[in-house]
């Protein structure tokens, strides 16, 4: 905590429904703090602490330098969703956000539902990414998909003067929900996609209907492309593979894909390659839902994450001018505009209902 500056762990445990949980604020100056439950069958609970503690770090970050008024947090879930996930547990987590009284807002992640989130919202109102029919967003994938799209038409200004991606070779690291919405707008744009995923069948789905080349799952950072998307788990970029790129530019949407975020971000600026800042180009979701709050509606919601094409290119800018690496470009541009608001006001805790949406 002392180390990344977290306001705020709760440990969570509930032996009656298997219920192990972390819940990590890491900082409110902003707003409450809003971010995903990820359900995973971390190996130990050290290991789901350190995902914790940098994911909602990243959430401080992705909120500050897209313009949000929130802060940032995170929650995690130990186990393995298909085998622990039910009413009962998710309702007892449910309790524990109601507990931090607003602190903290969760949101639909890895492993959760969107359906899930209503078992959540049964035991807290501070719950986002709820069903349509409740008068939540649903699935946010297509709005971070559509951001990371955004972020790879503006890397590729950047790098040839044109925003086209026609022709252009883009590999998708992971075929999810947002991996697939983003092979959808790629193929619509006609830029030549490649792929790889653990399951063989989403694979085969994908070269049917996107024309997808598929790639080994231990092969897809030596792939020659134009733009490399990792769009599944963090740390895939990281002393052992980005010696193996042969791309131009990294864009995608996983969160913390630099295993060492300073080292790592050297290294491929030593190689020449682009690296376009997660918490920054992935922050659609968390537009999405930050949308909700004030009453949902998905035109507005993507019309506002169109703003991440232009923080993009200021980022790089910012990197150029100030010699730096893109990622340490966004990392301060975040942290300036979380000290000026620091400066206005006395630092307090702000309820959702107190939230102030710009």
């Amino acid at each position: 905590m002392a180390e990344m500056g977290h306001q705020q762990v709760m440990f969570c445990y509930d032996a009656g429904v298997s219920l192990r949980a972390i819940i990590a604020v890491h900082d409110t100056t902003l707003g409450p703090s809003l971010g995903g439950v990820r359900f995973w069958p971390y190996q130990s609970e050290a290991e789901a602490l350190v995902d914790v503690l940098r994911l909602s770090r990243g959430m401080t970050y992705k909120a500050a330098i897209s313009g949000l008024n929130l802060g940032g947090g995170k929650s995690v879930i130990i186990g393995d969703p298909l085998v622990l996930k039910n009413e009962a547990l998710l309702r007892r987590f449910g309790q524990f956000v109601e507990s931090l009284n607003g602190l903290y807002i969760t949101a639909e992640d890895m492993g959760v539902s969107v359906k899930d989130m209503t078992y959540i919202r049964m035991e807290t109102r501070h719950v986002t990414g709820l069903p349509e029919e409740m008068g939540g967003s649903g699935d946010p994938s297509p709005v971070t998909a559509y951001g990371v799209y955004l972020s790879m038409k503006a890397t590729w200004k950047k790098l040839t003067g044109t925003e086209s991606l026609q022709g252009v070779r883009i590999l998708i690291q992971g075929l999810g929900k947002v991996g697939w919405a983003l092979a959808e707008r790629l193929y619509q744009e006609g830029a030549v996609l490649l792929a790889t995923d653990l399951s063989a069948a989403q694979l085969e789905e994908a070269a049917r209907r996107y024309k997808v080349q598929a790639v080994a799952p231990d092969e897809w950072y030596k792939q020659p492309v134009d733009i490399l998307a990792p769009c599944a788990r963090g740390a895939v970029l990281n002393e052992s593979t980005i010696p193996h790129l042969q791309c131009a530019a990294i864009v995608g949407s996983a969160n913390n894909q630099l295993a060492d975020e300073e080292a790592d971000s050297q290294r491929l600026a030593e190689r020449g390659i682009l690296y376009a800042p997660d918490f920054l180009i992935n922050a659609g979701g968390l537009i999405n839902v930050y949308t909700e709050l004030e009453g949902y509606n998905r035109q507005r919601a993507l019309a506002r994450t169109e703003y991440i094409y232009q923080a993009l290119l200021d980022v790089y800018q910012a990197a150029e001018k100030r010699g730096i690496t893109p990622h340490e470009a966004a990392m301060q541009l975040a942290q300036e505009r979380i000290r000026a608001i620091a400066g206005l006001r006395v630092r307090t805790f702000h309820q959702p209902s107190a939230l102030s949406l710009a």
